[in-house]
């Protein structure tokens, strides 16, 4: 797959995926994506925990897909940037013959694509496709050229559907999707929720600060994008219930693992 040698970065507006690079301590943004995490860390200091605790979750999530449910194909739908124990990384370790496809639309996602191609096992495969997920057929068709949807996928939405502000809309991207995908496969969901007054005043300040509107939602508005799906233990939760290793702390965002029959 070709990418364009530099692609515009636009380093003077704040960018979702470089903000969360941000929060969760990476290296991968600029001046104006720092001021923007910084001003929603001003009234919601939690985000960066957040952050963190996503990557925790998708960790355990993709670990026990690939170790102990058999999954060997995952397609990561708005996967950001690398930081640590990337979606690849975590399923090759258990499985090193997992195909992992990775879909995001920013131009600095694609310079750290090329990385995160060549960073696989002999066995498995990396790749990447440059997609919004608005157009979920066009993520199908490319990662058809990898995936076989006749057998299961593991598909992953962490933490990234807010940015869409329409819920049936949210609702039809992943439904589109999973119909792709055979029985067996499993979603892999999470975000961010409207569950106290400091996380609502954080999403505020983002879109203020230049960011993407962010729109949180309630617990029982995500748990609807589980419909027709058998939820794993513990069903829906907020993330760092999901199969804990070690303590928890509350979070104002809510995901899970789900099996389509």
């Amino acid at each position: 797959m070709a990418f364009t040698d530099e692609p515009d970065l636009q380093t003077d507006v704040p960018h979702a995926a470089r903000i969360w690079n941000y929060w969760m301590g990476g290296k991968d943004n600029f001046a104006a994506d720092r001021a923007a995490g910084d001003a929603v860390e001003q009234v919601y200091p939690e985000i960066v925990l957040m952050a963190k605790q996503s990557r925790r979750f998708l960790i355990r999530a993709v670990h026990h897909l690939a170790a102990e449910a058999g999954i060997r194909q995952f397609l990561d739908i708005g996967t950001g940037l690398p930081t640590m124990q990337n979606t690849h990384q975590v399923a090759q370790a258990a499985a090193p013959e997992s195909r992992v496809v990775y879909v995001d639309n920013d131009p600095l996602v694609l310079v750290h694509a090329r990385a995160l191609m060549a960073d696989s096992t002999q066995d498995g495969r990396t790749v990447h496709v440059h997609a919004d997920y608005h157009d979920p057929e066009k993520i199908l068709v490319a990662a058809g050229e990898v995936l076989d949807f006749d057998k299961p996928v593991a598909v992953m939405f962490m933490g990234v559907l807010g940015y869409e502000p329409d819920l049936g809309v949210v609702a039809s991207i992943v439904d589109h999707v999973m119909a792709a995908a055979p029985p067996g496969s499993h979603l892999v969901l999470w975000d961010g929720t409207n569950t106290t007054p400091a996380v609502v005043e954080g999403a505020e300040r983002l879109a203020q600060n230049g960011g993407v509107p962010y729109i949180l939602r309630s617990p029982e508005e995500i748990g609807g994008l589980f419909d027709g799906l058998e939820l794993l233990d513990p069903g829906l939760v907020q993330i760092p219930a999901w199969r804990p290793q070690g303590r928890t702390e509350w979070l104002d965002a809510y995901g899970a693992v789900a099996r389509k029959l």
